[in-house]
Parts: C-alpha cells; sequence; structure tokens
C-alpha cells in the first residue's frame, strides 16, 4: 500500500472513531480511559499536537469542539455524568 492511500485509510478511520463518539454521548470520558487508555480530551490533544507540528493556529478549545462536536463546556453540560 502507498503511503498516500495509508493516510486516506487512516483519517477515514479517524472519522469514523470520531463520528462514533460524538454520536455515543452516553460513552464517558472517564470510562473510555478506564478502559481503552484515552479519550476525547486525549483525541483533542494529539490532533492540536499535530496541528502544532505543522505550525497551524489551532487552540485547544478548538481542538476540543472539533472531537466533540460541539464546546466542550457544552458537552459536558449535556452528556457529563
Amino acid at each position: 500500500m502507498d503511503d498516500k492511500t495509508r493516510i486516506e485509510l487512516e483519517a477515514a478511520a479517524f472519522r469514523r472513531l470520531v463520528n462514533h463518539l460524538q454520536n455515543n454521548t452516553e460513552l464517558q470520558n472517564i470510562d473510555l480511559m478506564n478502559l481503552a487508555g484515552f479519550c476525547r480530551n486525549c483525541l483533542a490533544k494529539w490532533y492540536k499536537a499535530a496541528a502544532d507540528d505543522r505550525n497551524l493556529a489551532l487552540d485547544s478549545d478548538q481542538a476540543r469542539e472539533l472531537i466533540y462536536g460541539m464546546p466542550y463546556e457544552e458537552w459536558k453540560r449535556r452528556y457529563q455524568k
């Protein structure tokens, strides 16, 4: 498999994971962290780190909103138990 195809597949898998997490709000971050060793906040931090590596302007709140599908404070108010 060439690098371009691999990157496209990885991106598609990542988008599917993010979509799954956005649509399954009953999955609490603490449960994800305990079971998988990462959570939505981890994904947002990794996303921001990737932007930083490429000198792209993206702050932590923007990264969280991309992962959560809404502002983090709104998600916490609606779904965090």
